[in-house]
């Protein structure tokens, strides 16, 4: 007589004996109650004339139903030929090495090769990018599991931000990614090949880079002046923005900078080429004012080797952000931006007759014939110190109440 086979509700009725007992649901499936109540399933099969058996975890974890399907699963495993039992073993090994081989661990071992050629600012800056914009969504998900769809919807989140001009270069890094984990044979595609930026993605259109105009200017130079007091803030900061306005370098550049990079007793910064934008060296001859803010900051930073060290992990880079959050706390939100201070000083330059190419030097423009730009940083260099102290002067007139100030050339 064929053995009766379980219900629900018999399992739920059962009551355990002094001694382990076995009821069978048919095709080697069975129940093990055990005399402490737990209710184990078991696979029962014959594979090379052996009897063996699997342990399907527990009962209520996995259901009758679902005990049912595990079984039928390993019958199909069983007539393909194979041992349920050695191929589970291989599928857990392979699951364990997958959940190893997450984006972001895989995303490390790119970046190490990777970064062997490349500067630090721009290794950081690629890593961060990453760090930012990637790992967060991927998280503890295998590399092998991000498909191109997953991968877009990702990417597209930057949109969301507004960050448009990113997308593509996420999207690159990215490729760079799964391309090295492809020539692992870690996985049998790379999925960001599978996406058509320019189809997936918003165009990037340029806007030009907020700023107060120069009616402005002196009610945010006094703001600035006072930022810390009032307005929560640190004093490394307000420097920080006060050095943008005096020097209208890059904000990245000015967040950069390194204490080997200023002399001090010349009044002198040389910024390399490799943290410049367009890898040509750059100098900036240092007004009174703007002397006076780095002797400052040595006091601060001198013990360092970053002038603007973040202040929860020293050895990087303060954060882009501190400057532009500064200006949005005093109330310059979408009207001011770090890189505003260079338009402004552009704009204001121009209009009092200083000549184009002091100008676009100092602001460290590229020029079209990239050969002679590699030699000129240096050019008109006095002439260029003395505009950068006739601006200096200029600022430091408006922001005290002159009403017009002509920049006096020398």
């Amino acid at each position: 007589m064929a053995s009766k086979l379980l219900t629900d509700s018999f399992i739920k009725a059962i009551k355990p004996l002094p001694t382990p007992k076995g009821y069978s649901d048919g095709d080697g499936l069975s129940l093990l109650v055990l005399p402490n109540g737990v209710m184990s399933w078991r696979y029962r099969y014959r594979y090379a004339g052996k009897a063996k058996m699997l342990s399907l975890k527990s009962y209520p974890e996995v259901t009758l139903k679902q005990a049912r399907e595990n079984r039928d699963e390993l019958k199909k495993i069983l007539q393909s030929g194979k041992d349920p039992s050695l191929f589970r073993q291989q599928a857990s090994k392979e699951k364990i090495k997958a959940q190893a081989n997450t984006f972001e661990a895989i995303a490390g071992e790119w970046h190490e090769r990777w970064k062997a050629d490349k500067t630090p600012e721009h290794a950081e800056r690629v890593w961060r990018r990453l760090e930012l914009n990637i790992f967060p969504h991927v998280q503890n998900i295998p590399i092998s599991e991000i498909t191109p769809k997953a991968l877009k919807g990702i990417i597209q989140k930057l949109e969301d931000r507004d960050a448009t001009s990113m997308t593509r270069r996420v999207l690159n890094t990215c490729s760079q990614v799964f391309g090295f984990a492809v020539h692992e044979e870690l996985m049998d595609i790379n999925p960001a090949t599978n996406i058509d930026a320019k189809l997936a993605f918003k165009p990037h259109v340029e806007k030009n880079f907020k700023r107060v105009s120069a009616k402005e200017l002196p009610a945010l130079l006094r703001a600035i002046d006072g930022y810390g007091d009032e307005v929560a803030g640190t004093e490394l900061t307000r420097l920080g923005l006060q050095l943008l306005a005096y020097t209208f370098v890059r904000t990245s550049e000015l967040i950069g900078a390194r204490w080997d990079e200023i002399d001090l007793k010349k009044g002198i910064w040389q910024i390399p080429a490799e943290r410049m934008k367009m890898r040509n060296p750059h100098i900036v001859k240092l007004s009174k004012q703007a002397l006076a803010i780095f002797e400052r900051l040595q006091d601060i930073t001198g013990g360092r080797d970053l002038v603007f060290p973040n202040a929860k992990s020293p050895k990087k880079t303060m954060s882009n952000n501190t400057l532009i959050y500064a200006l949005y706390r005093l109330g310059y939100h979408s009207k001011m931006t770090g890189h505003g201070f260079r338009g402004i000083a552009s704009t204001i330059l121009h209009e009092q007759g200083f000549p184009h190419a002091h100008i676009e030097l100092q602001l460290a423009h590229s020029e079209k014939d990239k050969v002679s730009s590699a030699y000129n940083y240096a050019e008109y260099l006095e002439p260029r110190a003395k505009m950068l102290q006739a601006w200096a002067d200029y600022l430091d007139g408006i922001k005290a109440g002159a009403e017009v100030i002509n920049i006096k050339q020398a």
